[in-house]
């Protein structure tokens, strides 16, 4: 019987079915009478070709229904829901609003951002009159543009940059903790007490 292969659908085959399918092949290629066992073999093989496809069909259903439950738990699932959503999209996986609204709550996460942008694309290319090729080759370009760090201001009015040639002030090393907390120095006794040896 052929497998499943794969989530995106394909077959794997034993050497009989490869040679019940070679067998049909030639008989649509070259039409002449087939014998009894020929026309059991390949009628079996179609039984066999059903059963695989409902059991990929069954795989697929229950991949969509795990990336559900994990959905549904984020965001303590997030490194699990987002390798199943990128299993899901690789088998062919349209995504929902939901998943959308979960990525866009994960985007902190590189690999959930770069989830959102291809499932932002594939939901573009999906819809009737989405991205042209010209449209793209520009979101492609968009994309290779961010992929580049993001410089994040490191205080709300960062101070204006001086002037070039003017010499940059020395930046102030953060304190060690003995620069901040001397060492106490133990207390001296009093000059009148004499302690007699003895």
């Amino acid at each position: 019987m052929p497998t499943p292969y794969g989530s995106r659908g394909g077959l794997a085959f034993g050497a009989e079915e490869l040679r019940v399918l070679r067998r049909a092949l030639a008989l649509a290629l070259h039409p002449s009478p087939a014998t009894a066992d020929d026309v059991q073999d390949c009628l079996r093989l179609a039984a066999s070709l059903d059963e695989a496809t409902r059991e990929s069909a069954r795989l697929r259903a229950f991949l969509v229904a795990d990336l559900g439950r994990y959905r549904a738990a984020l965001p303590g699932t997030a490194a699990g829901y987002l390798a199943l959503l990128e299993e899901a999209l690789g088998a062919g996986y349209r995504p929902q609003p939901d998943d959308l609204a979960a990525l866009r709550a994960l985007r902190g996460n590189p690999t959930a951002a770069a989830l959102l942008r291809h499932c932002e694309r594939v939901r573009l290319t999906a819809l009737p009159g989405g991205l042209s090729a010209a449209g793209q080759e520009q979101e492609r370009e968009r994309e290779e543009g961010e992929e580049k760090p993001e410089e994040r201001p490191s205080a709300p009015n960062p101070s204006p940059s001086p002037a070039p040639g003017t010499p940059r002030p020395a930046r102030r090393p953060v304190p060690t903790p003995g620069e901040v907390f001397p060492r106490r120095k133990p207390a001296t006794p009093p000059p009148d007490q004499h302690l007699a040896a003895g």
